[in-house]
């Protein structure tokens, strides 16, 4: 379940990306690039398993998936709070210093 979550996310995001290609001033390539590369890793993971568990591997057991789905969701969140301060760090917009520059001048 972490990798089919991590890979839906990835691909929801590269066709986000993909839309906006040219102006990608939200640095989604960021966050592409940090699920595709989690979705890298849970397959690693997944070869490792089925090396381990062989038959095991496709009849687990409902707990099991709901974890499983618990961690898939919690590296997403984990990936957009990474990207969102990389966000408020570079300020692609200039919200952010727009915002000091209006508190300073009151």
């Amino acid at each position: 379940m972490t990798l089919l979550t991590t890979v839906f996310a990835a691909i929801i995001c590269t066709i986000i990306w993909y839309k906006k290609a040219p102006n990608d001033d939200m640095k989604i390539n960021v966050l592409c690039y940090m699920y595709w590369g989690a979705s890298l890793m849970w397959f690693v993971d997944s070869i490792f398993e089925y090396a381990e568990l062989h038959e095991k591997f496709f009849r687990p057991a409902i707990e099991d998936m709901i974890n499983d789905f618990y961690l898939g969701l919690s590296v997403i969140a984990l990936g957009l709070i990474v990207w969102l301060i990389i966000l408020l760090v570079k300020d692609p917009r200039g919200a952010v210093k727009a915002s000091l520059s209006k508190k300073n001048n009151n």
